[in-house]
């Protein structure tokens, strides 16, 4: 039972990281530029903390060998919550609906807890983030050192940008995201299996004050904790 819920918590934490994280970018610059490129690098160098609310939507590939005239995946695994980040390294990813589970970085280690299991997972922060889309959002965003990037149009009124990983150890095909009038408004994160998860941001504000231990971890009463 402790391997299931074990390997259940490792494999909730990856699709975060790999759906965020955040998640994700979420945020706002500060005013409107011209492309999504000039955006997101004002986001990078402005934006040092930030908190808002998310939803997330994932799309499955069609399986293999499906015809061209099955229905178009729809998408699943829709939840929402709230989150909180000050880089490089702090933030609280807190998915509400439609369960409770908190991803918690404090600069060092980061704790995935499930409320239904009363579980707390542990594992070192450094390799957690790496190069992946989390770390554009709660890193230390040496964007051009990971990603090539390139402007990617403006769709239904978001300016859009492209993020290619430069490194051939990721779970990520592209990344895209979008700004509408300055402010974040979205990502998409298409993995190499042709998933895509889809991100979109509200209510954020941008460098909130913070309390000083904000990100410090406290572990639920009774709570089981396993180091990964």
């Amino acid at each position: 039972m402790q391997q299931h819920s074990f390997a259940s918590s490792v494999r909730s934490t990856r699709r975060w990281l790999g759906a965020l994280a955040g998640a994700s970018l979420m945020l706002a610059a500060s005013h409107a530029l011209a492309s999504g490129t000039e955006q997101l690098k004002a986001f990078v160098a402005k934006v040092h903390s930030a908190k808002g609310e998310f939803t997330q939507q994932i799309v499955k590939a069609p399986p293999k060998g499906a015809s061209a005239t099955d229905a178009v995946p729809a998408a699943t695994d829709n939840s929402s919550g709230t989150f909180v980040f000050s880089r490089p390294g702090k933030f609280i990813w807190a998915y509400q609906k439609p369960y409770q589970q908190v991803l918690q970085a404090d600069g060092a280690k980061l704790y995935v807890y499930d409320k239904d299991l009363n579980q707390v997972t542990e594992r070192p922060l450094s390799g957690a983030l790496g190069a992946s889309p989390a770390a554009i959002l709660f890193g230390s965003n040496d964007l051009d050192k990971n990603y090539t990037l390139h402007d990617a149009g403006v769709k239904g009124g978001i300016d859009w940008l492209e993020l290619q990983p430069k490194s051939q150890d990721t779970q990520f095909q592209r990344i895209g995201i979008g700004f509408r009038n300055g402010a974040l408004a979205a990502m998409e994160l298409h993995d190499v299996f042709g998933n895509v998860t889809l991100l979109t941001f509200t209510n954020i504000q941008t460098n909130p004050p913070l309390k000083a231990d904000q990100f410090k971890f406290v572990v639920p009463k009774g709570a089981d904790v396993i180091t990964g």
